[in-house]
């Protein structure tokens, strides 16, 4: 095969809100102080004033909360440069609250889940399918942004998969830090560094001679996961908080140049199209499974050494196989060489550089398989001092402002988290909106791209949504027994699974996923067809 070209810079990037709006909320990139810059890497978080709100974010706030999710989403649409009679396609129904948040939760699951589904409708277009229907309603999305709950196997709920001493705990200074220790590594090193035992009780008596602010710098130096809660003001003032918003909440960029390839009929979007997915936990996984619903193989590859939390991949694992591949060693890169050769979406999630490391960057990956979909999942974006930290979704939700917007909601002053990993969900399906925008482009326009997205932009732009009123007093999330209607079973390897269907409803195209979920490395490292 012909190797890739020069890399280019043309980038395409878009928000979901028109160029008036994204002017007003997000400042220049010129104006970044030093520190925000990618070159100038601190670990430090500064102790700035909080940022009396404009004039002109006031009007941001005031006109984006007014969006329909129909204008909402045309915004992504367009910006993306699809087929604009699509949208004609698309149905979307109910209103917010969906849950209890002061956050437009149903708008953020709905938009993100359609964004995706009608690039597949899209997709199937463009190899020789029919237009056809595409409806998302608001409660069905808001509870798949809670898929992870609604799994059952035998017909017992996984335990919760939280570590005993994950959370929020108060400071010397009277802040909150969240620590998040589900791999045992990050626990233990959280341990190690608080010098305490095992205990709640013992690390919650520990952090009470820590500053919250020290405490972050420190775990983060460490390279352990932990944040300090912070105002949505107070992160505007950091300057991770400045850099995100210079961030597309999607960037697609080309990679190098490679010929156009169309994609041949075929009675589902993403039949015969082959995905590797080197992602853990949620959002890169929900990617993947979003993927396999429109009918793609998708690959789960992991490492055999490396912690991962099996109780959720009941759950994104559905559709795909799985296979161990330990790129540490020569073996396992060669393996991976070798399933990328056939290969049209890589997706990844590693700490930013991690895969570059070992061969396996965009670039690299761009030169080695042309044409090559590369996608790439980061906390706190490529930009700012951050940009290398590792992260969660609750870790974003606390760093940058919603765990204290919702408390102060509530009139509390603990943090509130949100009702469900909306970072997380909304990444998820945001990445599969931009990998589908990038086949389309590999089929019209040839090339290899590269779509970034990050929890940290992905909760700007659900924060830019704006807020419900009185959105607290929204209906909680119902019970299994409650949405029997909304389940779907199936049989694998590991047994008898329950599971919530996707809130995304195809008329021609329905989305299925054709395996029960896989057990972590129970497949070998090949392709099946």
């Amino acid at each position: 095969m012909a190797g890739a070209g020069r890399p280019s810079t043309t980038s395409v990037e878009y928000d979901g809100v028109d160029r008036c709006l994204r002017e007003i909320a997000a400042p220049s990139a010129t104006t970044l102080p030093a520190a925000a810059r990618p070159d100038r890497p601190s670990l430090t978080s500064p102790r700035l004033p909080p940022a009396a709100p404009t004039s002109a974010t006031h009007e941001f706030l005031r006109r984006s909360a007014a969006m329909t999710p129909h204008q909402i989403l045309s915004g992504l649409w367009t910006d993306a440069r699809l087929p604009a009679d699509a949208l004609g396609d698309l149905l979307l129904t109910g209103a917010d609250p969906v849950l209890p948040s002061s956050f437009r939760m149903g708008t953020a699951a709905q938009v993100s889940i359609a964004a995706a589904a009608l690039a597949a409708a899209s997709v199937w277009r463009l190899r020789g399918g029919r237009r056809q229907r595409v409806a998302v309603d608001m409660r069905h999305a808001a509870l798949e942004f809670l898929s992870e709950r609604y799994v059952s196997l035998q017909g017992e709920a996984p335990k919760d998969p939280w570590d005993a001493i994950a959370g929020t705990y108060p400071c010397s200074d009277g802040r909150w830090v969240r620590l998040h220790t589900n791999f045992p590594h990050h626990r233990d090193g959280v341990l190690r560094l608080l010098g305490c035992a095992y205990d709640k009780a013992a690390v919650a008596a520990a952090l009470r001679d820590w500053d919250a602010f020290a405490f972050e710098d420190a775990a983060a130096e460490a390279g352990l996961c932990v944040t300090a809660m912070r105002s949505f003001e107070e992160w505007d003032a950091h300057p991770q908080g400045h850099a995100v918003p210079t961030l597309p909440l999607v960037r697609l960029t080309k990679l190098g140049d490679a010929p156009p390839q169309p994609l041949a009929p075929a009675a589902r979007p993403l039949a015969g199209l082959r995905v590797l997915d080197l992602t853990r936990v949620l959002a890169g996984p929900i990617c993947g499974r979003t993927l396999a619903a429109h009918g793609a193989e998708v690959l789960n590859v992991a490492s055999p050494n490396l912690p991962n939390l099996p109780l959720l991949l009941l759950d994104t694992n559905r559709g795909k196989r799985s296979a161990f591949v330990e790129l540490r060693e020569p073996a396992g890169r060669a393996a991976l060489q070798a399933l990328l050769a056939k290969a049209d979406i890589f997706m990844q999630g590693y700490r930013p550089g991690g895969l570059a490391d070992l061969g396996f960057g965009p670039q690299e990956v761009a030169r080695q398989r042309p044409g090559i979909v590369y996608v790439s999942l980061s906390a706190y974006g490529s930009a700012g001092p951050w940009a290398g930290r590792r992260g969660f979704d609750s870790l974003v939700q606390t760093a940058s402002g919603f765990n204290h917007a919702e408390a102060a909601a509530a009139g509390e002053t603990a943090p509130r988290p949100l009702p469900c990993q909306a970072l997380d969900h909304a990444s998820g399906y945001l990445l599969a909106f931009g990998a589908l925008t990038a086949l389309h482009r590999r089929a019209t326009e040839g090339g290899s791209w590269h779509v970034e997205v990050s929890l940290a932009r992905t909760g700007r732009w659900i924060r830019d949504l704006g807020r419900v009123p009185n959105g607290l007093t929204g209906p909680a999330a119902p019970a299994r027994a409650d949405i029997a209607d909304l389940l779907e079973d199936s049989t694998g390897p590991l047994g008898h699974l329950s599971a919530l269907r996707h809130a995304a409803q195809l008329s021609e195209t329905p989305t299925r996923w054709d395996r029960s979920s896989a057990p972590l490395g129970g497949d070998a490292p090949e392709w099946a067809a």
